[in-house]
């Protein structure tokens, strides 16, 4: 039967315990992390969040408490007291490896059976295992510090808006449904049957009716919701820390994000962020890393070599020039030895999977240049082709051509990571940067329409205006996004707030005046009471935690996250529901 800890009260956690607190009685609660008996003595090393202690039981320990250390096992709940002493044999290893305790009273406060995999850090257990077990995987040490460092960066973000006159104001989860990109997870109603929730996929129209309403600074540690196809950096619900500001342009809210992040920096890393941060607008940033989030930490610029080619006795080059397109390169620097014809193969093969027609590339080994292109040039048009490329002795080119300018330059972007990958480029520190001025519009492949690359309340910069109806590719948005390393932390906008320039952005998208107003009537209503000049921002928390501890996976600082197809494995969710809830929600589900 299991013991109670009635008379115990904690007096420190195991993981804090230093030399300087020798002599002193402790009471410590905890796991057991592994039991060694040596005969005359028994250790336990006892874990708690903090980390780990060892209990000691020796000779001057008492018979009962003895025996009863003997019958302890990994992952026993325990209730130890006793006195600090320093440790006989230290280790190294161990914050609190100088010390020990020495047990006076030990209670079993439940026994446990032998977990599944072993509760450490780095635990190389397969990863579903470990999520059907999560409760047991959250244990271990280095999760655990994971999500302490995720509550820290959440409480930086309160203090540091509440300082600079933000209010925190929650706005609803169930929704109405409203196009933002991804599809939205759908709430049946019971009462009014037939119709639905949407769960939000951010507080977007919430947040601008605050503005309205006259509350001039809001944020919110907000739950996202949206059902779009997984990867390592995202989950179908996730945390934003979501703010708005009346009164601003776009200098006044980039101010306020880039100090949030020197802030967070400062305090959750100790590191020092120098403002104010770097800024490429789209346009330069796809020209140059063929991403509208680029991994700044390394060179490997891409290479425009549409001009150099052109008129050139290589086909696939002039046919790309001819349509209209273009042709551009990456040079990796001393990559001969890596890259081989079967590496290259390889990079082949993964640019045809994302739209690429094939890789053209030229090696400049010590022996000589082999190419798979250089028999369709002159001897002049290569040499020039190579002196653009900036290659040299040791180097690879690699070549993509397409008659539309945006594949090459997204296909160069995919590339140019793929062989850094190869090479073991580092990729240390951490590099931030705004991109800034993109597109309003982008095409859609399958309509022929335009989409809005944002959402359809981002203001067009004042100089586009006049090509709304007549020329959307020469619009351009007052949005922007943090980048760190890499990947998106943030995106926002200014926001419209003219009524009759939001239903020409609406015909712009397609929508009727009807179907707008059917859709977003509520705001545009509102806007016509007085709206302020606004513009706000969402920061992923997931992906800025994930981020800065430089982990591969949001799975990493997400307490019980979704796999690839979106079920948690420990619940088993999403799963059938009784025939009379869905008789009572006026659903039948289909076979």
């Amino acid at each position: 039967m299991a013991e109670t800890i009635k008379g115990l009260t904690r007096s420190s956690y195991c993981g804090v315990l230093r030399e300087s607190d020798i002599g002193r009685k402790v009471t410590l609660f905890g796991w057991c992390q592994r039991q060694r008996d040596l005969g005359a003595l028994i250790f336990i090393d006892l874990r708690d969040r903090t980390g780990i202690v060892q209990l000691a039981f020796d000779d001057a320990t008492d018979r009962a408490v003895f025996d009863k250390a003997f019958t302890v096992r990994s992952e026993f709940v325990l209730a130890a007291v006793g006195t600090v002493r320093e440790r006989s044999s230290k280790n190294p290893e161990l914050p609190t490896g100088n010390i020990e305790i020495a047990v006076e009273e030990l209670r079993i406060l439940n026994k446990a059976e032998t977990p599944p995999f072993a509760i450490e850090a780095d635990n190389k257990t397969d990863e579903l295992l470990r999520l059907q077990y999560r409760y047991l995987d959250l244990r271990r040490p280095d999760l655990q510090q994971n999500l302490i460092f995720r509550h820290r960066v959440a409480k930086v973000a309160r203090d540091f808006f509440d300082e600079n006159g933000f209010i925190e104001i929650e706005t609803p989860i169930l929704i109405e449904s409203t196009p933002e990109g991804a599809r939205d997870f759908l709430v049946p109603s019971r009462i009014r049957q037939g119709s639905f929730y949407a769960l939000p996929q951010s507080p977007q129209i919430y947040k601008q009716l605050c503005m309205v309403a006259g509350f001039d600074r809001y944020v919110q540690l907000a739950r996202c919701f949206r059902d779009e196809d997984q990867r390592a950096s995202r989950q179908p619900e996730f945390t934003q820390i979501d703010l708005e500001m009346s009164f601003v342009d776009v200098e006044d809210v980039l101010d306020v994000g880039e100090r949030f992040m020197a802030r967070v920096f400062s305090e959750a890393l100790g590191r020092e962020v120098k403002l104010p941060l770097p800024r490429l607008t789209y346009n330069e940033a796809m020209t140059r890393y063929g991403s509208d989030k680029p991994d700044t930490r390394f060179a490997m610029e891409l290479i425009d070599l549409t001009e150099t080619v052109a008129g050139c006795g290589f086909g696939v080059f002039t046919s790309a020039v001819e349509g209209g397109g273009a042709v551009g390169c990456i040079t990796a620097k001393d990559a001969c030895g890596t890259l081989t014809r079967k590496e290259i193969d390889k990079l082949t093969e993964m640019v045809r999977g994302i739209g690429a027609k094939g890789l053209a590339w030229a090696r400049l080994t010590p022996e000589g240049m082999t190419s798979s292109f250089a028999k369709f040039l002159t001897e002049d048009e290569m040499s020039a082709l190579l002196e653009k490329a900036g290659a040299e002795t040791g180097d690879v080119v690699l070549i993509i051509a397409d008659p539309i300018k945006k594949h090459v330059l997204s296909v160069l972007g995919a590339l140019r990571l793929a062989v850094a990958d190869k090479l073991n480029i580092p990729r240390e520190g951490y590099n931030l940067l705004w991109i800034t001025q993109f597109p309003f519009f982008e095409k859609n492949e399958e309509t022929g329409g335009w989409d809005a690359m944002h959402h359809p309340f981002t203001a067009p910069l004042d100089e586009s205006i006049p090509y709304l109806e007549s020329d959307p590719e020469k619009v351009y948005a007052k949005c922007y996004d943090l980048v760190l390393n890499g990947e998106e932390l943030c995106s926002g906008s200014i926001r419209i707030t003219d009524p009759d320039l939001q239903k020409q952005m609406f015909r712009s998208l397609g929508f009727s005046d009807e179907e707008a107003y059917q859709k977003f009537g509520f705001l545009t209503d509102a806007f016509r009471y007085g709206a302020p000049p606004h513009g706000g921002m969402g920061i992923g928390l997931d992906r800025l935690v994930m981020q800065l501890l430089q982990v591969g996976s949001l799975r990493d600082v997400i307490a019980f996250p979704k796999v690839q197809n979106m079920s948690e494995p420990m619940t088993e969710c999403p799963s059938p529901v009784d025939a009379q809830q869905l008789l009572d929600l006026g659903i039948a589900v289909k076979e």
